[in-house]
């Protein structure tokens, strides 16, 4: 039996081959995002404590009311935003489900999406899915910021939206105020949605603020904003986040929602809706992660690696162009079998595999991890 695919350009994501690589040639891992380290022992047991007390069954599709609630506080506390939690919020299985739910929601055939690369890799597959056009705009180096004026270049009346991430994954830039003005002004004038992809938006360093879409009040009436539970309470494996969006797209959005996944597993959402209820939990989050960052950075001084300086996420690009002439994708491998460390090779988030000489690290890792793969690092 024959099976037409879809997708017959794509294999398995590079995050998968290297994960397999470490396991393989027992290398440390440094290349999938994802902590090494326990997460909150308080959250597990109010988790475990929603079991007990029986809450095991079908919550309602937007999520539980006390988990909306808890979030709209939290947005209104960190971006001045007031939402309405039953009309505005969705918890979904995940970031990349809500990713999924907001593409296949708003984009239809024909249409043109803009994407900035390097971009994470399920933003481009989803649209295809879609039968649409992912349009690729590289970020300038060396900051990786956006130009504008080739944004708009690429605009044009089969364009129906626009893809950002900041903090941005693999590079670490952050989008500022002026870039968000910019985007707000731009989706005006040309009648865009936006589809943000926050989900690190509380490990950012060097006192940065995070612009979220949410801040800006004609931004937000067209734009979804994808947050993640799993990125920031160090549970990657839990798959919850969620969707906030205005009621007219909400109202769209759960009609796909709830055919994919109707409603997310409803012990967490209880234990995450009273973890919420401390604002420490998250507020020191930057702090942390910055101090990871840091801790990393000065392990690396003495490696031939030059670091790309990151303000955000948990991940840290380095250029390898003073030790070797191989592509990024066989450095990669290389570093893998013969120096046991496993990393990702930064083209893979490019549409065309550009060449960049770049490696992306994950820093989300214990002390000792980091220690043991700087030291192999730095023999390079």
């Amino acid at each position: 039996m024959q099976i037409k695919s879809k997708l017959p350009d794509l294999g398995t994501t590079i995050f998968a081959v290297m994960s397999k690589m470490s396991t393989d040639y027992k290398a440390i891992n440094l290349s999938q995002g994802f902590p090494d380290f326990p997460i909150s022992e308080e959250l597990i047991e109010l988790v475990h404590k929603a079991m007990l007390d029986g809450k095991n069954q079908y919550p309602p599709l937007q999520g539980v009311p006390l988990l909306l609630e808890a979030i709209s506080i939290k947005i209104a506390s960190l971006y001045g935003c007031s939402l309405n939690p039953w009309e505005e919020i969705n918890i979904t299985a995940g970031a990349t489900q809500a990713l999924n739910v907001t593409f296949n929601t708003l984009i239809n055939e024909g249409d043109e999406v803009i994407l900035f690369d390097p971009a994470y890799d399920s933003y481009d597959p989803v649209i295809r899915l879609n039968k649409a056009t992912p349009v690729h705009i590289p970020l300038k180096r060396p900051d990786f910021s956006i130009d504008w004026e080739q944004v708009k270049a690429k605009v044009n009346d089969k364009t129906t939206a626009i893809v950002i991430n900041s903090p941005h994954n693999p590079t670490g830039s952050v989008l500022t105020e002026n870039d968000m003005r910019t985007l707000e002004e731009l989706a005006e004038e040309n009648d865009l949605f936006v589809i943000s992809d926050e989900v690190y938006e509380h490990i950012i360093f060097d006192d940065l603020v995070h612009e979220s879409v949410l801040k800006y009040p004609k931004l937000r009436q067209r734009s979804v904003a994808v947050f993640s539970f799993g990125k920031t309470f160090h549970a990657t494996g839990w798959k919850i986040g969620y969707m906030v969006a205005a009621p007219q797209i909400m109202k769209e959005l759960r009609k796909v929602h709830q055919f994919d996944v109707f409603t997310v597993n409803t012990p967490m959402q209880y234990g995450l809706a009273a973890y919420l209820e401390d604002p420490e939990h998250y507020t020191t989050l930057p702090a942390f992660y910055q101090n990871k960052r840091d801790f990393f950075a000065r392990l690396m001084e003495s490696s031939r690696f030059t670091p790309i300086p990151t303000h955000g996420t948990y991940f840290q690009l380095f250029s390898y162009e003073n030790i070797s002439d191989k592509s990024d994708m066989t450095m990669a491998e290389w570093i893998t079998k013969e120096h046991g460390v496993a990393l990702i090779p930064t083209s893979a988030f490019y549409a065309q595999g550009e060449e960049v000489k770049l490696l992306r690290f994950c820093f989300a890792k214990k002390d000792d991890t980091l220690e043991r793969a700087a030291e192999r690092l730095c023999k390079i």
